[in-house]
């Protein structure tokens, strides 16, 4: 199957030779660019390779120029940037308004809706910030505009193929001060209610959500269950794809949760390849909206009984993780080929092997690779998985009815 899409590779990128990897800079789809994270990362000529060099500031710069570049051989420019995705690691997150100062130099009045994703840390151990961008003819539409300050962000804009994104969701109220302290499913459902909010102002509903992911810190698997109810109070009947994820600190002290949505405006279809226990969650494998897949997170687990599998062995999980996203696509009428966008969190038990999964991906993945993001996590629900995946595909068109 031919994919859909093709890699970007533009004739000048002096930071790497981006040739040989398991990932593209970048993907080039309809006229729309959707870029893999890229850090501060540049070659160092003493060293004979990248290396990372800076505080905040120059490393987001670079990655802007990295973005840039990769745009331009896509047809595009930042000007027409749907969507800012900053991983910004802990040790990052004291000097991330530095960051912020950057984009808004980069960007000037162009708002692309933003998210902020605290993670623990990034591949690279000197990289504090990692960033994605989405780019679409004419910047997309912004459905809801309003000030971008600090974590109070309103912008809502569409991407391809009917997507819409939202920024960071926060249980942070007009004033900046924490909601429900101490509460994580009231934090999560005012995070959701203001999704919820935004896309009532954007003519949408929750009924248009597609994909979720949730961050929270240490020890909330204890408390999915409340997370569980909010998510069937505001969500049911019909559940969305979710990536649940741990992390060692979020955007201020008192925030328990922060959720990233991104919704659609074509209707949605469930995709499961007939795992019952879905039955049972607030989730499915997968949605389909569009010509698009939004697969939840995977990792190595039985998914019929939900137990872990493969425990201490990376590439056995790689193998297991990405066998599930290939069952889910096939029962979505497509295969690997069709991946546009992967996100790969890795644990610190994990990180050490990482490597090994680049192998596994060149057995089950295909040139033009899809656009990539390398995550290290606190957490994956369980204290033996080390590999997570969330990914999004391009499928067949669907037949006519």
């Amino acid at each position: 199957m031919t994919a859909p899409f093709r890699a970007i590779e533009p004739a000048e990128f002096p930071w790497f030779d981006y040739r040989g990897f398991t990932f593209s800079l970048g993907l080039e789809l309809d006229g729309h660019v959707i870029d893999s994270g890229h850090s501060g990362s540049a070659f160092d000529p003493e060293k004979g390779k990248p290396a990372i060099s800076g505080g905040m500031a120059d490393q987001a710069r670079t990655s802007y120029a990295k973005h840039a570049a990769i745009l331009g051989a896509g047809g595009l420019d930042l000007a027409q940037a749907t969507r800012v995705v900053e991983n910004v690691t802990a040790a990052g997150l004291p000097h991330y308004e530095q960051a912020a100062a950057v984009r808004a130099e980069v960007f000037g009045e162009h708002r692309p809706a933003v998210s902020t994703v605290i993670i623990d840390r990034l591949v690279r151990r000197q990289a504090l910030i990692e960033i994605e961008v989405h780019a679409s003819p004419g910047g997309g539409q912004a459905l809801v505009t309003g000030p971008d300050q600090d974590w109070s962000r309103e912008t809502v804009r569409t991407g391809h193929d009917g997507e819409v994104y939202l920024p960071t969701l926060l249980p942070l109220d007009a004033r900046g001060e924490v909601v429900a302290p101490g509460d994580l499913a009231e934090q999560y459902r005012y995070c959701l209610e203001r999704a919820g909010a935004l896309l009532e102002r954007a003519g949408l509903s929750l009924a248009n959500v597609v994909s979720t992911a949730d961050y929270t810190l240490p020890g909330a698997e204890a408390d999915r269950s409340g997370i569980d109810r909010v998510r069937r109070d505001l969500l049911a009947p019909a559940f969305p794809s979710n990536t649940a994820l741990t992390m060692a600190a979020l955007h201020r002290p008192g925030v328990l949760v922060s959720l990233e949505v991104v919704a659609s405006t074509h209707p949605r279809q469930a995709i499961n390849p007939g795992w019952d226990r879905y039955d049972e969650l607030t989730q499915v494998p997968a949605t389909r909206a569009g010509n698009t897949l939004y697969l939840s997170g995977f990792a190595a687990i039985d998914q019929e009984s939900g137990a872990p599998l493969h425990p201490g062995d990376l590439a056995a999980q790689a193998e297991a993780t990405y066998g599930a996203l290939a069952q889910t696509l096939a029962a979505a009428g497509a295969t690997p080929a069709n991946l546009l966008t992967t996100i790969e969190y890795v644990t610190a038990a994990g990180l050490g092997d990482y490597r090994v999964v680049a192998d596994v991906r060149k057995a089950v993945l295909s040139d033009p690779y899809p656009a990539s993001t390398g995550i290290v996590a606190g957490g994956l629900g369980h204290e033996s998985l080390m590999l997570g995946v969330q990914a999004t595909a391009v499928l067949p068109a669907a037949p006519a009815s």
